[in-house]
């Protein structure tokens, strides 16, 4: 089988399984879930399900342990829309990478926030500095100016 046609049945899992869980299951363990990648396997007859779960670790767990509940269903719906020798036996494994680069996303917000005030303090300090050489400056003026 090739590699193409694996990606081709993955893209469609991927596709069944997101509306299925957004618009059939009923389940009220199951909430803000959303399907990531899904990777069949090269004989089809497993796959594993990327999701990410909005939520604490309580309410991750509790989504999956839903989205187990579910598996069944949930092939059916495979099944019906991918026509293959095999269904693929679904597998849901939770992605932390979106809850990382959500948190990798705050630390650079504070770090530019930090950085920003750092240059902010040193504008002002530098605008503070400037005007006692301008009124230096101006008062050397006045005095020339006098004079004339």
């Amino acid at each position: 089988m090739s590699t193409r046609r694996t990606a081709k049945a993955s893209r469609a899992v991927r596709e069944v399984l997101s509306s299925a869980i957004l618009f059939e299951l009923n389940d009220p363990r199951i909430k803000n879930v959303t399907v990531l990648n899904v990777e069949v396997a090269q004989d089809m007859r497993s796959a594993k399900v990327y999701v990410s779960v909005l939520g604490d670790k309580k309410i991750q767990s509790r989504c999956l342990h839903g989205l187990e509940s579910a598996r069944g269903f949930l092939q059916k719906k495979v099944a019906d829309r991918i026509d293959t020798r095999y269904t693929p036996i679904l597998n849901f494994v939770l992605d932390d990478g979106v809850k990382k680069s959500i948190e990798a996303s705050r630390i650079l917000e504070e770090l530019a926030r930090e950085r920003g005030e750092l240059e902010a303090n040193e504008y002002a300090e530098e605008e503070s500095q400037e005007p006692e050489a301008d009124s230096e400056e101006e008062s050397d003026m006045d005095d020339s100016e006098r004079t004339n």
